[in-house]
This record gives C-alpha cells, sequence and structure tokens, in this order.
C-alpha cells in the first residue's frame, strides 16, 4: 500500500515542480524588442497637438 502512495507523492512533487518552472518561464519573459523609429513618434504627438 506505501508503494502506490509513494508514486502519487512523486507524481504531485513532479506536477507541482514542473508547474513553479512555468510560471518562472513566465515571469521571466521579455518581449522581442522591435526596431521602434523614435523621431518618428514624436513626430506624430507633435502633429497632434
Amino acid at each position: 500500500m506505501s508503494v502506490t502512495r509513494l508514486k502519487r507523492k512523486n507524481r504531485k512533487d513532479r506536477a507541482k515542480a514542473a508547474r513553479r518552472r512555468t510560471s518562472l518561464k513566465v515571469q521571466n519573459f521579455k518581449p522581442v524588442a522591435k526596431a521602434v523609429d523614435i523621431e518618428k513618434i514624436k513626430e506624430e504627438f507633435k502633429a497632434k497637438k
């Protein structure tokens, strides 16, 4: 009986670790910075005024 319990505990621990790993990956994710033309954006703001 104890064997099945250990298997279950092992599965649970692995699942918990997998959830933690994925959450840390999501927290550390940085979106890819695309080439942004800052001067063009400044001109657009001036045009709106």
